[in-house]
């Protein structure tokens, strides 16, 4: 069985994500920091389905944490998909910006992908099998008012999959992000009202947690080996 780590499991998004994959047949390990209690309850509902996951707690931004709960997760054997999901936004216009509200948005998204996806690359080269997808945003590619850290964050994940990619494909890993635009979910459901979102998205809906998650299940399977260095939208047609 394969097994798949989803940092920020315990979202919307994220436990979406979570359950799609556990239900593909992957055991899922499900990543908290703050919130151990939603992983580890989500970790149990998929077990009592017949399923298989468990709920894992380190602070993606300190390296040595991360480093040492990899380390033992991999005891138990290789992790060959991770998806990169753990991420928070701390809005404000940019000349109002604190140097606090920049640098933790960015050590979230940025360090947070060095911190974790570094230390599971050279298993997935030795297994000559991998799948590494981040979850940005649609801010990454056109940008948004009162999000330059936000943005700034995502776009360099886009930068750095490309990157990253083109070093791991001959090792038959792959490398993607998917980038959201507006999905239900927590972060979301006080920014944008109804008219709001039928304005924004041609589509005159938000997306669903689910909907981002059978994306996530597709490039994390043998079907999706073809793809790499790619960001993929799922924006329902805004850009």
């Amino acid at each position: 069985m394969k097994r798949a780590l989803v940092t920020g499991g315990s979202g919307a998004i994220g436990a979406a994500i979570c359950r799609k994959l556990a239900r593909c047949g992957l055991h899922v390990i499900i990543h908290a920091n703050k919130n151990l209690d939603a992983a580890q309850s989500l970790a149990q509902s998929l077990c009592a389905e017949g399923l298989s996951a468990e709920a894992l707690q380190f602070d993606i931004c300190d390296g040595e944490a991360t480093q040492s709960a990899l380390e033992e997760a991999l005891q138990a054997g290789p992790i060959q998909i991770l998806v990169n999901n753990a991420g928070i936004h701390d809005d404000a216009v940019f000349p109002g910006m604190s140097r606090a509200q920049w640098d933790s948005v960015l050590d979230v998204s940025l360090n947070g992908f060095f911190n974790v996806t570094q230390p599971l690359t050279m298993p997935m080269i030795r297994a000559r099998w991998g799948r590494i997808i981040s979850i940005s945003s649609i801010a990454g590619i056109t940008g948004n008012r009162g999000q330059v850290n936000y943005s700034a964050a995502k776009g360099a994940l886009h930068a750095a999959s490309k990157s990253l990619a083109l070093e791991l494909a001959s090792r038959n890993i792959t490398v993607n992000a998917v980038a959201p635009g507006i999905i239900t979910s927590d972060m979301t459901k006080d920014v944008f009202d109804a008219d709001a979102i039928k304005q924004l998205v041609p589509m005159k809906r938000a997306g669903q947690p689910e909907e981002v998650a059978e994306l996530v299940a597709f490039l994390a399977s043998d079907a999706a080996a073809y793809i790499t260095g790619q960001v993929i939208s799922i924006n329902g047609g805004m850009i």
